[in-house]
């Protein structure tokens, strides 16, 4: 069998499978132990074994946990109650301050959360009401949601990273920081289309709304009650910034820092801290599974000599470095309208890295625009997994609407992508200062 019908054979298994519904690493596990017994024998299981134990060993994957766990702690304390009394006041006298209003949120959970469907539901059912009473565009509406809730896996700090950099073993630290200024490039690109909507259509916002968010807390109070807030995105970021600590480390001054906020929001409790460990641990269990499952792939794709032909038929094509990009990306996008995107993304990591590596492109910047461009796959019909959050959220929503805004979500990442491409520093500053 030619590593051709190798590769089809595998992918075409693998999206079927996936297709039916069935959990990512339940789908993964199946059909690499499958192709191990077909290839290999029972003396194969061996490797299956090899594979497991190599991959969850991987001291930065304890990384995740910390993140889930901090992020749950923060959503179940009532925090983002606080946060967004505060951003309410903040843009209280501006014409169609919800739209903003929305970016900011999004901006601050998906630092947090890492979860698009997470941040995608949440506003889906907290704000979207609210701006069609007061009279917003529906449609804009959405789009600021989806965009907002698409910077989840970008901004730091974010389980995907993680996941991403211990599979082509690129700094973790480099690539969380490198989205830093990517994602507040999208946050203010889709700020500025909503701006420029706005004064050609001034009727997009409600007239009245700009002499809102006078009621409720002085703005002082608010802004110190978010203070504790804030000091866990500092130990977080600040600390990898400067040099203090490893990924892993803030990641647990983070958790710590989530404790403390709770107990001063008077949360904390025994059945509180009881539900937020058994999450985290389910869902860190399902991703360390998917995981290795990716690894187990990865080396079936090499022993059947299915990576090495793809890259040798890709660098046959005499591609230039601009066109193998393009490529890559395009086929990135298309594939992440109709596939899950982590699915994706363990299942393509292992085929592109060599493909980098044969073009030179530098692995912060090539990987962090392929995390952005796999993010917009969330959002993307027809089967974007945020666009459904949304419709669960706002079951009255409808579905024709939301696809027709997602695809000014497409544009404003278009852009983006095309700005990282042209302005590399972007992406590689702050990542170079490390």
């Amino acid at each position: 069998m030619s590593w051709a019908e190798t590769l089809m054979i595998l992918l075409g298994l693998l999206l079927g499978s996936f297709a039916t519904g069935l959990p990512v690493f339940i789908a993964f596990f199946a059909i690499c132990i499958g192709a191990v017994f077909m290839l290999f024998g029972s003396n194969g299981f061996g490797l299956v074994a090899n594979s497991i134990l190599t991959a969850t060993s991987i001291v930065s994957l304890s990384t995740v946990a910390m993140f889930v766990l901090m992020g749950d702690l923060l959503f179940r304390s009532g925090s983002t109650e606080v946060l967004f009394d505060a951003a309410n006041r903040i843009f209280g006298k501006l014409r169609g301050r919800l739209y903003f209003l929305v970016i900011a949120l999004s901006t601050i959970f998906g630092a947090l959360s890492g979860s698009i469907v997470a941040v995608t539901a949440m506003l889906g059912r907290s704000v979207l009401p609210s701006m069609s009473q007061r009279g917003y565009d529906e449609g804009l509406s959405i789009t600021t949601i989806l965009s907002g809730a698409s910077l989840a896996p970008i901004i730091p700090p974010s389980i995907v990273v993680i996941i991403l950099g211990s599979l082509v073993n690129v700094s973790i630290a480099g690539l969380l920081i490198a989205g830093l200024l990517p994602g507040l490039l999208i946050a203010t690109l889709t700020g500025l289309y909503v701006w420029v909507r706005i004064k050609r259509n001034p009727s997009l916002a409600p007239e009245d709304d700009a002499n809102g968010g006078e009621d409720g807390d002085s703005l002082g109070w608010l802004l110190l009650k978010c203070v504790p807030f804030l000091m866990v995105i500092f130990s977080v970021i600040g600390f990898i910034l400067l040099g203090v600590a490893t990924p892993s480390e803030a990641a647990a001054s983070g958790v710590v820092g989530a404790l403390i906020t709770t107990a001063l929001y008077r949360k904390l409790s025994l059945k509180f801290l009881t539900d937020s460990l058994v999450e985290a641990a389910l869902l860190t269990g399902s991703i360390m599974a998917i995981f290795a499952a990716s690894s187990l792939f990865a080396q079936i794709l090499s022993f059947t000599g299915a990576s090495q032909g793809f890259l040798k038929f890709f660098l046959a094509q005499d591609l230039t470095g601009l066109t193998a990009f393009l490529a890559i990306m395009l086929i990135t996008l298309v594939a992440c309208m109709f596939i899950d995107v982590i699915a994706y993304m363990l299942v393509s990591v292992p085929i592109y890295a060599p493909i980098a590596d044969a073009f030179g492109f530098d692995p912060i910047w090539f990987w962090a625009i392929y995390l952005i461009n796999v993010t917009l796959g969330s959002v993307t019909p027809p089967f974007g997994y945020a666009l459904f959050a949304l419709k669960a959220a706002s079951p009255t929503l409808p579905m024709g609407k939301t696809y027709r805004a997602a695809w000014s979500v497409v544009a404003i990442f278009a852009i983006a992508i095309t700005l990282l491409y042209l302005v590399p520093g972007i992406v590689t500053l702050i990542p170079s200062l490390l």
